[in-house]
C-alpha cells in the first residue's frame, strides 16, 4: 500500500523596490522560502537573470535537493549492507540548458560523492549501494533527465 506524504514551503517575494513590476530592471528577484519551525532561506534567481550573487538560487536548490536525497539513502543502504561510513562528501554539477523563448531544463546532474569507509573490504559494495541509492531517491526518481554518478572512496587511516 502506497502512503503519501505532504510537504509545505511558503515563498515570499521581498524585491519590490517601490515600483513592484512595472519594468524589467524596477524589481528585485528576491524571497524568501521559509517552512515552519525551520531557518529561512535567503534566495534570488541566478545572477544570469538578474539575481543576487549573494543567495541561494532555485536551481543550485534542485541540486543540492538530488544530491541530498542520494546522500541520504546511500547512507541508510550502507548501514543495511554492512559498510561503515564515516566522511561522506559531495561536489554535485548540473546542466540546464535555456531556450531561445526563455524556457529551460535541467538535462542531466553529475553526482561526484567522495566517501570515507572504515575497512577497504566495504568498497566492493560501493558501486551497487550508490545505483540502488539513485533507484530509491525520491528526487531522482522526479527527473526526466539522467542522475549521474560519479562516486569514489577512500579508507579511514
Amino acid at each position: 500500500m502506497s502512503k503519501e506524504h505532504n510537504y509545505q514551503a511558503t515563498i515570499e517575494w521581498i524585491g519590490n523596490l517601490g515600483e513592484g513590476t512595472s519594468g524589467y530592471k524596477s524589481y528585485s528577484r528576491s524571497h524568501i522560502i521559509k517552512v515552519n519551525g525551520k531557518a529561512n532561506i535567503e534566495a534570488s534567481s541566478d545572477p544570469s537573470f538578474r539575481g543576487d550573487l549573494g543567495k541561494h538560487n532555485p536551481e543550485e536548490l534542485f541540486l543540492a535537493s538530488l544530491s541530498s536525497c542520494h546522500m541520504l539513502w546511500f547512507l541508510h543502504l550502507c548501514y543495511v549492507e554492512g559498510v561503515i561510513v564515516v566522511e561522506y562528501k559531495d561536489e554535485a554539477t548540473g546542466i540546464m540548458i535555456e531556450e531561445k523563448d526563455g524556457r529551460g531544463k535541467f538535462t542531466e546532474v553529475t553526482l561526484n560523492p567522495i566517501v570515507t569507509i572504515t575497512e577497504e573490504r566495504m568498497a566492493v559494495k560501493l558501486d551497487s549501494i550508490h545505483h540502488k541509492a539513485n533507484q530509491m531517491c525520491f528526487i531522482a526518481n522526479s527527473c526526466n533527465f539522467p542522475v549521474r554518478h560519479n562516486s569514489s572512496y577512500k579508507v579511514a587511516r
